[in-house]
């Protein structure tokens, strides 16, 4: 494989997909994530966010194009905005069963997910049911097993919803490691001024296709903004 294949961890070439074969939700979507890349996926309410998430983890019934997954394992960890999880797991037994899935040893498995439970402040909780937490509380499980896989690429679906201040502090600095480590992530979110001062290039979708992309100098310019104009500025000029 040549280096010109190893270059992305994720590449999505979307013509159309959609929930009914005649209908596109989403049409003409290109993207790309590189090692180390943080992208951020921004648009408003119903304009195709999470039919291009749900296509890109190949959950839509009605796709034309193509989605490749790179790097090492060729393995991606999705962090959804609602958490998902099993009514009579404990907390430490939602970490073993992904830790399983994915063939993390014991010794690896055990370390690891002490480290994040101390880090998120969950420790205490561990052998907790998590339907009895708070929805931030909830949102940190999804968060440590995400980070506890160590995949290629990461899809995050709105993750600062429900956090505090200071799990969104963690979160950020855990994220940073991963992007230092060479894991891409593909980012979901409505909290643009976070959004513009994290992430490296965005791709603004409305009303089903992509009406700006790359850095924040070209959304301006694709925006028709100001040099200085804020992500959150061209948003409003391109939605």
């Amino acid at each position: 494989m040549g280096d010109k294949e190893n270059a992305y961890v994720l590449q999505a070439a979307i013509a159309k997909a959609g929930y009914e074969a005649e209908k596109a939700t989403i049409r003409d979507i290109h993207l790309k994530v590189a090692p180390g890349e943080l992208v951020g996926l921004i648009g408003p309410n119903g304009a195709g966010k999470s039919t291009t998430v749900k296509t890109i983890m190949g959950l839509m019934p009605n796709v034309t194009g193509k989605v490749e997954i790179g790097g090492r394992h060729k393995r991606y960890a999705y962090v959804p905005e609602q958490p998902v999880y099993y009514e009579y797991f404990t907390l430490w037994e939602h970490l073993r069963l992904a830790a399983s899935v994915f063939g993390i040893t014991e010794a690896q498995f055990a370390s690891k997910a002490e480290r994040l439970l101390e880090q998120f402040r969950l420790t205490e909780e561990k052998h907790h049911y998590p339907m009895s937490f708070s929805k931030g509380m909830q949102q940190k499980l999804m968060l440590i097993i995400a980070f506890l896989l160590e995949p290629d690429i990461y899809i995050v679906d709105e993750p600062f919803v429900g956090l505090d201040p200071r799990a969104t502090s963690d979160f950020l600095s855990l994220l940073q490691g991963e992007l230092d480590r060479g894991a891409g992530v593909l980012m979901s979110t409505h909290v643009l001024d976070t959004a513009e001062r994290i992430c490296r290039s965005f791709v603004l979708i409305n009303q089903g296709s992509i009406v700006a992309q790359g850095s924040l100098d070209q959304v301006r310019r694709d925006a028709g903004c100001a040099e200085d104009a804020t992500l959150s500025q061209c948003f409003l000029a391109l939605t």
